[in-house]
């Protein structure tokens, strides 16, 4: 049996770092050798361990800084550079929207390579703390470890946590003191159900070997003031569960909705579970303009409300609806965009592939007293047909909001055959956006270009899309 050593990989050093790359990580270039690096800025100068490397390109990371960038800013979170989140925290962000702006026409012409017109501003978030509206918490009776801790060599009897996985390794999690994505009532919820659990001795979560009472915990906050709370137990222990979301209802009276779930699982996806309510509703609410969506525990809602709006907003004023065209939202969701828009069209027709998803779309519709939608759920590939066109009209706009993965190549043979003369594109990955922008190129021309910033600190950027019909 061979006995392969490992390859030791050299270590570059006082490299300055020239740029923003994909996935929050920058870029060092190096004897033609393009290096991925995070938790670095433009400007730094670095020595960089290389992690892996290729033919043209390596990964790396710092492990000594010479020069900071004056680009820099400090990271506000104490658990920056260890959670994986937040990547961009240490850039200003009248920076990081530049990047992220940059990120969208980069794409566009190196993928795209159709005409486009000028790239509108991005339109920036007005909060870039506490903008979450959703957060998801892991039990593990196994903390991870920081360096400083494992270098110490000291014994640490408690490792419970409540935190976030560590990226890439999902039985690791670290614990979360304070985090400054959402509300900060979602924090004291969360350090009272640690603080709770550990003084009544409740076991926290084993990812490795599943066993132990709690793991994991969802929060949810709304523009409304609403907070729904919902705790995952492994255990079926009725007691401590009692004993736990008791004292959670009388520590919080703000909390609205309190519910739990069993979950004995190998996943913790909860789609498939029954949610029972402990204490007050099963839902909360969100609202925009005049109207109001049902939020449940399985809903799909855009994580951050005020963005939201904006691009519900501005997917509205670029499908330019005058209150006679029949539009189709492609991968509705919970039908936001449908009920959103539907004062101003003849009709809406909303396709989504998770039934319980429009069950929702079609309780908000009630809930707001619209009756000009339809709402269909099923695998659009096979909805979105000739047939189906054939027998509901064919739309005079589409909007869709795809995936990450982007349109299936059927889909869009659909969009072609149905011929709306606009298309409004939401997408919150612009590489997949221009290369279905690319396959729309036969019969469609992009007309307008707004990106949006719905994740401050995070590489990720929205972009919305104005296609029009050639003209013959």
């Amino acid at each position: 049996m061979s006995n392969k050593r490992k390859k030791i990989l050299p270590l570059i050093e006082k490299a300055t770092v020239t740029g923003i790359a994909a996935e929050g990580k920058a870029i060092v270039r190096h004897d033609n050798l393009v290096i991925f690096v995070p938790y670095v800025v433009p400007g730094d100068v670095v020595d960089i361990q290389l992690t892996r490397k290729k033919n043209s390109y390596a990964e790396g990371k710092a492990v000594f800084f010479h020069a900071f960038s004056p680009q820099r800013k400090k990271a506000v979170c104490e658990h920056y550079g260890v959670c994986g989140g937040c990547q961009w925290q240490i850039l200003p962000y009248p920076e990081q929207v530049r990047y992220k702006q940059q990120q969208v026409s980069e794409q566009f012409t190196r993928i795209g390579k159709i005409e486009l017109p000028e790239i509108s501003p991005i339109l920036g978030s007005a909060k870039t703390e506490f903008y979450r509206n959703k957060l998801e918490f892991t039990f593990s009776n196994k903390r991870w470890m920081t360096e400083e801790e494992i270098r110490s060599g000291e014994t640490f009897d408690n490792r419970n946590a409540l935190g976030f996985h560590i990226p890439g390794m999902f039985d690791k999690v670290l614990d979360i003191n304070t985090c400054w994505l959402q509300d900060p009532v979602s924090n004291r919820i969360r350090n009272e159900i640690k603080a709770f659990a550990l003084k009544n001795d409740f076991s926290f979560f084993d990812l490795r070997n599943p066993g132990g009472l709690l793991r994991s915990m969802i929060i949810r906050t709304s523009t409304t003031g609403e907070i729904m709370l919902i705790v995952v137990f492994f255990e079926d222990d009725l007691d401590k569960r009692e004993m736990l979301l008791s004292h959670l209802s009388e520590k919080f009276p703000e909390i609205t909705s309190l519910l739990y779930i069993i979950n004995r699982k190998a996943n913790d996806t909860i789609n498939d579970l029954e949610i029972f309510r402990f204490k007050g509703n099963d839902f909360i609410f969100e609202a925009l303009e005049d109207l109001k969506f049902k939020i449940g525990p399985k809903s799909f809602f855009q994580t951050n409300s005020e963005q939201a709006y904006n691009l519900y907003r501005i997917a509205r004023d670029f499908a330019g609806l005058t209150g006679k065209e029949r539009v189709y939202d492609l991968y509705t969701g919970t039908g936001t965009i449908a009920n959103f828009i539907a004062k101003n069209a003849l009709q809406v027709i909303g396709i989504e592939y998770v039934p319980e998803a429009i069950e929702d779309a079609r309780v908000n519709s009630e809930l707001n007293g619209i009756t000009n939608t339809l709402f269909f759920a099923g695998d659009m590939k096979d909805i979105l047909n000739n047939t189906f066109i054939e027998k509901y009209g064919r739309p005079d706009v589409i909007i869709t909001d795809p995936p990450r993965a982007g349109m299936h190549d059927d889909v869009i043979e659909a969009i072609l055959f149905a011929e709306p003369q606009r298309i409004v594109y939401v997408s919150c990955n612009p590489a997949t956006q221009a290369r279905d922008l690319n396959l729309l190129d036969s019969l469609y021309k992009v007309k307008k270009i707004q990106p949006i910033d719905m994740f401050p600190h995070t590489h990720h950027v929205e972009n919305v899309v104005l296609l029009e019909k050639h003209k013959i």
